[in-house]
C-alpha cells in the first residue's frame, strides 16, 4: 500500500498545493502511520521539516526505513506517542484517518483547532457516509458521520474550507485491492499450510463487505482547512 487511505498520486498533489507548504518551516502529521504522506510533503518542499506521530511501532519502523532510504533522515522525525499527548502546534498539520484519537470527527476537529494557530492550515481526511448506510455498514463503521454532518462539524469547530474533495471509485478500488494484496499473494503461495483457510475466509469476507456493502455507501472526504 502506498498509504493507508484511498488517495491517488494526482489527488495528493492537489491537496499539497492547497496546503501551501512553501515557506513553512515544519509540518506535523498526527496519526502518520508509516509517514508516506509526510515524506512526500517534505520531499517536494525544500527546507521543510516534518514530524510524524503514531502509536503503531510496526508502522513507524517501516516509516523510519523509508525516511532513511529516501535520504530525508535529517528532516523527518517519527515519534511513538499518541496524537492527543503531542501538544506542539504547527502552522501546517496533517491528520488523515485518525479522528479516533479524539473519539470521532467532531472531537478531532475541535482538538486540531487548538493545535493549528491562526493563519495555519490543516489537511484533514476522514471517512463519512455518502448515502444512508445499510445496517451492516453502519455496524462496521459505528459512529461515522454522514457527509453533511461532517461539513457542519467543520463549521462548528471554527474552520474555513479552502479545498474539499472526495476519493473517487478508482481510488477506493485501488485501496481495497492493495489492502488485500499481501494476504492474497501469501495464500496463492501457501494454499495448504495451517491457517490458510482462516486467511481465505477473512479475505472473502472483507471483499464481500466492500463489494456488497460499503463500496457505494462509504466516502472519504479530503479537506484543506484554515483558521
Amino acid at each position: 500500500m502506498r498509504w493507508n487511505a484511498p488517495l491517488s498520486e494526482l489527488h495528493a498533489s492537489i491537496l499539497f498545493d492547497a496546503l501551501r507548504l512553501d515557506g513553512c518551516e515544519r509540518v506535523l502529521d498526527l496519526g502518520c502511520g508509516w509517514a508516506e504522506l509526510l515524506i512526500r510533503a517534505v520531499e517536494r518542499t525544500p527546507g521543510l521539516r516534518g514530524v510524524g506521530v503514531d502509536t503503531d511501532p510496526g508502522a513507524l519502523a517501516r516509516g523510519r526505513a523509508l525516511v532513511a532510504a529516501r535520504g530525508v533522515g535529517d528532516r523527518v522525525e517519527l515519534i511513538e506517542t499518541t496524537g492527543e499527548r503531542y501538544a506542539e502546534s504547527a502552522s501546517r498539520v496533517i491528520c488523515v484517518g485518525a479522528s479516533h484519537i479524539w473519539d470521532g470527527t467532531e472531537g478531532a476537529l475541535r482538538a486540531l483547532a487548538g493545535i493549528v494557530p491562526t493563519g495555519g492550515r490543516l489537511l484533514y481526511g476522514d471517512g463519512c457516509f455518502v448515502r444512508a448506510p445499510s445496517a451492516t455498514t453502519a455496524e462496521i463503521f459505528d459512529g461515522m458521520l454522514p457527509f453533511s454532518d461532517l461539513v457542519r462539524a467543520v463549521d462548528a469547530a471554527g474552520w474555513r474550507v479552502l479545498h474539499l474533495s472526495m476519493s473517487d471509485r478508482l481510488e477506493w478500488d485501488e485501496f481495497e485491492s492493495s489492502f488485500r494484496a499481501g494476504p492474497e499473494e501469501w495464500l496463492l503461495a501457501n494454499p495448504e499450510v495451517p491457517g490458510a483457510d482462516d486467511v481465505r475466509s477473512w479475505l472473502d469476507g472483507r471483499r464481500a463487505e466492500y463489494l456488497d456493502g460499503y463500496r457505494d455507501e462509504l466516502g472519504f472526504c479530503w479537506l484543506v482547512l484554515a483558521r
